[in-house]
């Protein structure tokens, strides 16, 4: 290792960055979209011949060249990144891995969240990191009928308040987990303050900062998986072996989810949890999105008209009945109208609360944020 030197790698090297891909590529693996900073080891030669990446706390893209394997240029590269995040200010690292590699990354110090079998390991710098963020859930469990609900409300709009208010009505308390992860246009603190103020008037919601393991698609890899199908069926058995811990110490025996009639990805994503989840003993409830119109005289969301299995905790995949008339209500739509600074064109989409604050000096700085962005429908 004395004549081998690592340094940081400039997304503008593309010289480099060729090599890398092409390091990556004879491992399998292909360079994430997501990557904050990428480093290199270099021979004698200077040619690559070990690399990896981070993005956010979590670590990733790593690789060596065939002929330097055995070396210990792995451990090399992987003390590199986590003074990198030391110095950002990151003590806790994340990681994924192929589950042939998880035994290598443990001797490292690194302890296993969870695993999707023959595909990949969620790993963690902190031996009971995960066990006590179960041990922190457990003291909000309640007791009668549990449920719960992800949402990254980006930002939070009229139909995650329907949503919430569909999924509240249907338990005697609901867990609704906000996802902390600042990978949306819109700052977390700022979507949880708009989703509290949105269900404010909801005494049975429980609102939970999802923290690093209720995990994005952003923080999700994709660069070992074969192709995208790969990629949504990796994400969602992953979140569901994660949920599944934390339906356990909250005693919830349903998750709701919104239906995405836009998205195939998040269509399939729904399809995999309706199917999986009933497997746990947990059931999955897909609402269907609610309308800008508002008008909707044969639903209650009092008394809400579902399907469901009379064994505890085993319901099937079920619907409430929806809104059949205008536009369904989207978080893209709201980006696309602050984008513009069309405020006008907000009425309906959100609380009037949170138009009034869009206009606000405070949310100025990311309303110009916004408006920058090249695309705001698909972030």
């Amino acid at each position: 290792m004395s004549d081998y030197v690592i340094s940081e790698v400039r997304p503008t090297d593309r010289r480099t960055m060729a090599e890398i891909d092409r390091l990556l590529q004879n491992e399998g693996i292909t360079r994430d979209a997501n990557l904050d900073y990428t480093c290199a080891v270099y021979d004698e030669d200077y040619q690559v011949i070990a690399t990896g990446s981070c993005f956010g706390s979590t670590l990733r893209c790593f690789a060596v060249r065939s002929d330097h394997q055995g070396e210990g240029l792995l451990n090399t590269v992987l003390s590199h990144l986590i003074s990198v995040q030391y110095e950002r200010g990151n003590s806790r690292l994340f990681l994924y891995t192929k589950t042939e590699s998880a035994g290598f990354f443990g001797d490292l110090g690194f302890y296993e969240i969870t695993r999707v079998d023959g595909t990949l390991v969620f790993m963690e710098n902190r031996r009971d990191g995960f066990k006590n963020y179960l041990a922190d859930l457990s003291a909000s469990r309640k007791p009668g009928k549990s449920a719960a609900l992800v949402m990254n409300a980006n930002p939070f709009t009229l139909g995650h308040q329907y949503l919430v208010e569909k999924a509240a009505s249907a338990c005697d308390h609901l867990h609704l987990f906000i996802v902390s992860e600042d990978a949306s246009l819109i700052p977390f603190a700022i979507r949880k303050k708009l989703v509290l103020e949105g269900v404010a008037h909801l005494p049975n919601v429980i609102c939970h900062d999802s923290g690093p393991y209720i995990i994005s698609s952003a923080t999700f890899p994709s660069y070992f998986l074969k192709d995208e199908a790969a990629v949504i069926e990796g994400h969602a058995r992953l979140d569901l072996e994660i949920f599944k811990k934390i339906a356990a110490a909250l005693s919830v025996t349903e998750r709701f989810v919104g239906e995405e009639p836009a998205s195939q990805v998040t269509g399939i994503y729904n399809e995999i949890m309706a199917r999986e989840l009933p497997k746990a003993g947990i059931g999955c409830t897909i609402v269907p999105r609610k309308r800008r119109s508002g008008a909707n005289h044969t639903d209650s969301a009092c008394c809400p008209e579902r399907t469901r299995s009379d064994r505890p905790g085993g319901n099937s995949s079920s619907l409430f009945s929806g809104e059949k008339n205008e536009e369904i209500i989207s978080a893209s739509t709201v980006r696309a109208c602050l984008k513009k600074k069309d405020f006008a064109g907000l009425a309906g989409l959100v609380p009037p609360a949170s138009i009034a604050y869009f206009q606000s000096q405070e949310f100025a700085p990311v309303l110009e944020k916004i408006c920058r962005a090249d695309n705001v429908i698909h972030y």
